[in-house]
């Protein structure tokens, strides 16, 4: 007998999970053997009914998708993930695919290019939505002459400094970064104030896509 794969559904909307359960459920060689709310109880999910691919929305309470990713991909045996939202920042798809995703589809994707993505990433092949193809493909060609200019920006930052540039580009919040750096929310703090200053940038994000131009996330 043919192997069935396994869903797992990750949506906060609850129309959203109803609408692609009927789609996957109505596929030949799929089933969906449960639904989540977020991140958290994706995890639980998983580790009760050993999916074979979950599909992963990114905005969601409590924990996120792309934490929820991270974290479904550090066991012993993970499902492969397929990010599937509506927002397709460049930070989004950077940190899906950094996470561990196997796929990154939008969620106006026709129902049998969904069909097709899980079938596809559960027998190994990892897939992208056409458009986030062409986003990756012209961020590549814009950071050939990128990679030099970031490395040389990041110089003038301490060494903590740097520790605290990496954590951000890997999606950390503060209170995450006080934790695994062994430092209060307020140190953090001063520490980001004073990268933005000396990279002469505005926000978090501008910090994030730095350091991926530099390949330090």
């Amino acid at each position: 007998m043919a192997h069935v794969i396994r869903v797992l559904l990750v949506d906060d909307d609850a129309l959203v999970r109803a609408g692609l359960s009927m789609m996957l459920d109505g596929a030949a060689g799929i089933t969906v053997v449960a639904e989540a709310a977020d991140g958290q109880e994706a995890v639980t999910a998983t580790d009760a009914h050993a999916p074979d691919v979950v599909l992963m929305d990114l905005r969601m309470p409590r924990v996120d998708g792309i934490t929820a990713t991270r974290r479904l991909r550090a066991r012993a045996r993970p499902p492969e993930v397929i990010v599937l939202t509506t927002f397709d920042t460049d930070e989004n798809i950077l940190h899906a695919l950094h996470a561990g995703a196997s796929g990154f589809l939008l969620k106006d994707t026709p129902p049998q290019r969904i069909v097709e993505a899980v079938t596809r990433v559960a027998a190994g092949d990892p897939i992208l939505s056409p458009r986030i193809t062409r986003r990756l493909m012209e961020r590549t060609v814009v950071q050939a002459g990128a990679y030099e200019r970031a490395r040389a920006a990041l110089a003038v930052l301490t060494p903590r400094e740097h520790e605290v540039t990496v954590a951000i580009a890997n999606g950390r919040t503060n209170a995450d970064i006080a934790t695994e750096l062994a430092m209060g929310i307020t140190t953090v703090k001063a520490h980001v104030s004073s990268i933005l200053t000396k990279l002469g940038l505005d926000n978090r994000t501008q910090i994030a896509l730095l350091a991926h131009d530099a390949g330090l996330a």
